[in-house]
């Protein structure tokens, strides 16, 4: 049992759970019994996570936490991947991904994704080209091959007095309000802070989120690139690697990564957008905490998808969240008699997974609380950005996976719906 200086008796600690899980399940059924105008579920939603109230609801039992732990080895099988978007060169550094999947108005298939070249955001620009390109890839053959059908430099991202001088991660959403493309770069002529400047190196920029907009995927190279969100505060000065999820009451939440002003550990937050609203707003930073232990240093979600309500989890809304983590920023050396193992480190992440209860973000629960679930065969164990497109036939499922040549290619996981439906069952 872990102690600490000024833990507060049994009794109170007991009396305060137990009244904080009765607020949470009595607001529930409120939420879900009365009458209330549209809108209010998902803003009762919201309001109870950030006011941090706590539900005994929020757990799943060991049964179901096991379920969902081999689903997600089924979905993210390694053994199962296979290239769909090579990186420009095989060979550290190198890499495609850190996108999504959607389905376009006629049924295909189109990936985004950004090329990584080899490069040091330490030292600037000058030491590599590193993230050069956003390119998206369409599939008619049901994911049999992608070919590329649009594409963007540096120099056509520029927004304003800005200069882009690397592009990291993109979301596609398809929704009523057509295609909208969300992509992180980072830009010059930001500047850090009042007080902070002289930790801005020379060459680099500060990471913010931007979008595009158009009626198709076809019209998105045409579209202007607008800011939806950037940071000043120091302890969350870098955004980035954004990726939408759209609940049951039809709010959008746009996840993403942020960085402290040091780099010293990555982390994930989201916006909201309601029902009939056009922007997104009440940013939350810190909803999901670093781990503690594998993912003490980085825990950087990269998607959710709704868990099917069957078998075991009938009649629950159940959703899984996809995340990087690693135990240190910068690779650090073994110590010689230490478990030999792959750590996860910046740009070499490893892959673990979450779940959270009836879309309460905030009570998200750990499956890879002591180890990391998803970690390449070969090159660095490297195996991160997981993104799922759900269909009503198969799920697809890519992320970055190191390869022998320590390349990072994107690759892809086919899985029938009626095999999830199994595992659940």
């Amino acid at each position: 049992m872990c102690r600490h200086a000024g833990a507060c008796p049994t009794g109170l600690l007991l009396g305060i759970v137990l009244r904080s899980a009765l607020t949470g399940l009595v607001i529930d059924a409120i939420l879900r019994l009365v009458p209330l105008p549209p809108g209010t579920w998902a803003v009762g939603r919201v309001l109870v996570d950030r006011l941090g109230i706590w539900n005994l609801a929020m757990v799943l039992s060991n049964e179901q936490e096991q379920k969902l732990t081999r689903l997600c080895r089924r979905l993210v099988d390694q053994s199962a991947a296979r290239v769909i978007v090579p990186a420009q060169q095989p060979e550290s550094g190198f890499w495609f991904g850190g996108g999504n999947m959607i389905t376009g108005g006629d049924g295909a298939l189109y990936v985004v994704g950004r090329y990584r070249n080899r490069g040091d955001s330490r030292l600037g620009t000058g030491a590599g080209e590193r993230g050069l390109e956003l390119a998206i890839f369409r599939s008619g053959d049901q994911g049999a091959t992608f070919e590329k059908v649009a594409s963007w430099t540096k120099a056509d991202l520029n927004v304003g007095d800005t200069t882009v001088v690397s592009i990291e991660g993109s979301a596609l959403l398809k929704s009523h309000r057509g295609v909208e493309l969300f992509v992180s770069t980072e830009k010059d002529g930001v500047g850090y802070p009042a007080g902070f400047e002289d930790f801005l190196k020379e060459g680099t920029g500060v990471w913010s989120i931007d979008v595009l907009q158009a009626d198709a995927v076809e019209g998105l190279k045409a579209a202007k690139v607008t800011p939806v969100y950037a940071c000043s505060d120091p302890a969350w000065l870098h955004i980035k690697d954004p990726f939408v999820y759209v609940d049951h009451a039809d709010t959008d939440y746009l996840l993403f990564c942020s960085h402290p002003f040091c780099w010293t550990s990555s982390n994930t937050g989201y916006l909201t957008r309601l029902p009939g609203e056009s922007d997104f707003s009440g940013a939350v930073l810190d909803f999901f905490p670093r781990g503690v232990t594998w993912d003490v240093a980085m825990t950087r979600g990269t998607a959710v998808v709704d868990v099917p309500q069957v078998g075991a989890f009938s009649g629950q809304q159940v959703s899984l969240m996809f995340y990087d983590g690693g135990e240190c920023v910068r690779n650090l050396e073994e110590h010689s008699a230490a478990v030999k193992r792959p750590r996860g480190y910046s740009c070499e992440e490893l892959g673990g997974a979450a779940y959270f209860v009836d879309g309460h973000l905030a009570q998200t629960q750990r499956l890879s609380k002591y180890a990391p679930l998803f970690v390449s065969p070969t090159g660095t164990g490297c195996s991160r950005y997981v993104d799922v497109l759900k269909t009503p036939e198969r799920w697809y499922v890519t992320w970055q996976q190191s390869q022998v040549d320590l390349s990072q290619p994107l690759v892809m996981n086919v899985v029938e719906v009626s095999e999830i439906e199994e595992l659940l069952s």
